[in-house]
């Protein structure tokens, strides 16, 4: 098989190497599966520039994510069928032109359903859909804040909050994002490159507050957040684009670490508002089945119309430094998906 390996973290150019490689054998729980697209994540980014402490020692294959048609089923596996097209969520390993995934995290989709909406249901809208259905239970009526709401979960999270009628505020860097979100139902959309969101929601939402923040910034955002929220109000962190910064050394990635805030279980108690936590890799490790509940969900709800992806841009494999690129540079709106 074919694979873009990680030979070393840095520059996008350098970072990847295609590379021939054996052929992957799935044990009895697993099917293999031909690969014929995958996506990109924030944590690849992470991974390629060495900051997410989830990717395995180098050289390796990252991705979360693919879809094409199975070709080795293991022996404990009935459900599947060879030459059936399907999505899978992997634990790394989806930059190759072979994929192993474990049963609980494939799924059939149809044949007309396109790679780029098929390739954003996995890792994107699995997480948008724990976050806001499993972790915590919007609610009608609720006042939610999604941060970088134009990118691939950003999107997801909104749908879901308008699917259950809340109000949206969401922020973006640009006027062709504050336009997107527009587009998608956010009511209020915010230009964090020159509005503070702080300010904003404490002069539009009532009484300055709001019920939802879902945070995939960190830093000194989680901070603001918190304090916007109601009582009974939640904080849902799926991520740090904050250590992002090619230009954070040891001090300021301190500094960002301490800019979180620090909190006690009486605070949370007495304010009775909640920080929550959300890792797909821990579920998928931990509870399979609730990955697995996640991703036929959410098939079926794009099924049905509730959930639409937007697929920002498609590249070529030999182009993946340039995906790579447009993801970082914070310009992308949302899914970013690379074919072979």
């Amino acid at each position: 098989m074919q694979a873009v390996v990680l030979i070393k973290n840095g520059d996008s150019r350098t970072a990847f190497q295609l590379q021939e490689l054996p052929d992957l054998v799935p044990n009895d729980t697993e099917v293999r599966i031909k690969v014929n697209a995958f996506g990109l994540n924030f944590a690849d980014v992470m991974a390629r520039l060495g900051r997410y402490q989830d990717c395995p020692p180098l050289p390796t294959v990252i991705g979360y994510e693919a879809v094409g048609r199975i070709d080795k089923i293991g022996k404990a596996v009935t459900g599947f069928e060879i030459g059936q097209r399907v999505l899978a969520l992997t634990r790394f390993g989806a930059y190759a032109t072979q994929v192993i995934a474990q049963k609980n995290a494939v799924v059939p989709i149809p044949e007309d359903m396109s790679v780029g909406t098929a390739v954003a249901l996995a890792t994107q809208y699995c997480t948008a859909y724990y976050a806001a259905e499993e972790a915590i239970k919007l609610r009608k009526g609720e006042h939610v804040l999604v941060q970088s709401a134009a990118g691939g979960v950003g999107t997801a999270l909104v749908q879901l909050a308008k699917h259950k009628g809340c109000v949206v505020y969401g922020t973006a860097g640009s006027e062709e994002k504050l336009a997107y979100l527009q587009q998608i139902g956010v009511n209020v959309p915010i230009n964090y490159r020159e509005e503070d969101f702080e300010k904003v929601i404490k002069n539009k939402a009532p009484n300055g507050k709001i019920d939802v923040v879902f945070d995939a910034v960190g830093g000194k955002h989680v901070k603001k957040a918190f304090g916007l929220l109601n009582a009974a109000g939640r904080l849902v962190c799926y991520g740090a684009a904050s250590f992002s910064d090619k230009n954070l050394n040891v001090f300021k990635k301190m500094k960002t670490a301490l800019d979180f805030g620090i909190y006690h279980p009486v605070q949370f108690m007495m304010s009775s508002k909640s920080i929550i936590g959300v890792n797909m890799l821990r579920i998928a490790d931990n509870k399979p089945e609730i990955l697995q509940h996640c991703l036929t969900t959410v098939v079926d709800l794009a099924e049905k119309g509730i959930l639409k992806p937007t697929v920002g841009a498609i590249f070529n494999v030999k182009q993946l430094a340039e995906a790579h690129d447009h993801l970082a540079s914070r310009q992308s709106i949302g899914k970013i998906v690379v074919k072979w």
